[in-house]
C-alpha cells in the first residue's frame, strides 16, 4: 500500500510502460474540468445578467406607476378648471340642452 501512494505522488505512472492509457485519461479528465469552468461561467453570466432585467422591470414599473399617477391628477376636473382659468376660460354654469330634430317623411 504505501509502495503504491509512493509511486503515485512520484509520478511513476506518468512514465512507466502503460502510462500512454494514464495519459489519455488525464487529458480527457483535464477536457472535462474546462467544459465544466466554461458552463458555469456562462451559467453565472446569465445569473447576473437576469438579476440586471428584472432590476431593469422594477424601476419600469416604479416608472410606470409614477407617470399614471400625475396623468391621473392631471385629468381631474379641478386641474382643469384652473389651467383654463390662467387663459381665461371658465366653465358653463348653465348645464347642456340636448337638442332633438324630428324628420317628417
Amino acid at each position: 500500500m504505501k509502495q503504491s501512494i509512493a509511486n503515485i505522488l512520484k509520478g511513476k505512472f506518468l512514465v512507466s510502460d502503460d502510462a500512454f492509457k494514464n495519459w489519455r485519461f488525464i487529458i480527457f479528465l483535464s477536457f472535462l474540468a474546462l467544459v465544466m469552468i466554461g458552463s458555469s461561467h456562462t451559467a453565472d453570466k446569465k445569473v447576473h445578467k437576469i438579476a440586471q432585467l428584472n432590476n431593469d422591470v422594477k424601476e419600469l414599473k416604479s416608472e410606470y406607476l409614477d407617470i399614471r399617477k400625475q396623468v391621473t391628477q392631471i385629468k381631474m376636473e379641478s386641474k382643469i378648471t384652473q389651467a383654463m382659468a390662467k387663459r381665461g376660460l371658465q366653465p358653463s354654469e348653465t348645464p347642456p340642452q340636448k337638442i332633438s330634430i324630428i324628420k317628417k317623411q
